[in-house]
């Protein structure tokens, strides 16, 4: 094949094509738990994280809610993935392995946010979120009835593998997935470019900016105990029984259990078995979905 500006823009186009098939392929399990916000700033603060509004009897004068209660920022990051084509390549037409390369690339970048907001959640038991305590924690402060600070649990403690209980029919996710810009294919193929006069090598890549944080850690309950419908039981009336600032009620209702594929059957099971492990009837049954993640493996 002749190294001309003309055949290039094919291959270039071919690559392109193939990157955006792949991209069109990827996983995109996290828009089932993470709600995405456009941001604007390398850093963007989430300050309303500390209010949930709630709605009150119109008495007197408005009572004007400050969402402004924590410092909570995300920091964005930049993300890129590269592949070099070797001049050699070109000119002896060796360029049949290139096609699902990029097809690679492209599986590999839409699939980068599915690793970015899984990644996160495995970590809420050790990462904080608004309040300052881990989102997975035994002591998040909540005020009661009366105006005085009590501790909320949304984790049950354990050693073993993670499993998560979370409402994600909320406006808010219990994940934030932040993007400044999304993936985009790029390229540096022209024969005056640097990369083709130093090293015969031309250069196809993507980039994207983001970053993931949490949301409301009420809407989330993350476990480490065995995934049992005893545990699952546990879980469900916490979340249920979540309550606001001054007992307010939140109207939790858990609708997604996401687990790792080594608990698959045990929370197939619980969700989705007619009769329960002594032969009675399977109260749990179709009381929640089932995400299955590969990304918690």
């Amino acid at each position: 094949m002749l190294v001309n500006a003309a055949n290039l823009n094919t291959l270039r186009t071919g690559f392109s094509t193939a990157f955006q098939g792949g991209l069109s392929q990827a996983s995109t399990m996290h828009a089932r738990v993470s709600t995405e916000v456009k941001s604007t700033q390398k850093e963007q603060k989430y300050g309303w994280l500390g209010k949930i509004p709630n709605v009150r009897e119109w008495i007197g004068p408005r009572a004007v809610q400050n969402l402004a209660q924590h410092d909570y920022s995300i920091k964005e990051k930049p993300w890129e993935l590269t592949i070099g084509v070797d001049r050699d390549d070109i000119e002896t037409d060796n360029l049949g392995i290139y096609g699902p390369m990029f097809t690679e690339m492209g599986m590999s970048t839409g699939s980068k946010w599915d690793q970015l907001v899984f990644d996160l959640l495995k970590t809420g038991f050790t990462t904080e979120c608004y309040d300052g305590q881990y989102f997975f924690d035994t002591d998040h402060p909540v005020l009661d009835e009366n105006g005085e600070e009590i501790s909320v649990a949304n984790t049950n403690g354990g050693a073993g593998t993670p499993w998560f209980l979370l409402d994600v029919s909320r406006a808010i996710k219990p994940i934030i997935l932040q993007k400044r810009r999304d993936f985009d294919f790029v390229a540096k193929d022209k024969l005056t470019d640097d990369n083709v006069f130093d090293n015969k090598e031309f250069v196809y890549g993507a980039d994207a900016r983001g970053n993931v944080g949490f949301g409301f850690w009420q809407f989330a309950y993350g476990s480490k105990q065995t995934l049992s419908a005893a545990n699952y039981a546990t879980a469900r009336a916490a979340l249920s029984g979540m309550k606001g600032d001054y007992g307010r009620p939140l109207g939790i209702m858990p609708n997604l259990l996401v687990v790792p594929p080594s608990l698959e059957s045990a929370g197939r099971k619980i969700l989705n078995s007619e009769y329960a492990s002594g032969g009675e009837t399977n109260e749990w049954k179709g009381t929640a979905e089932l995400l299955v993640v590969p990304w918690l493996a």
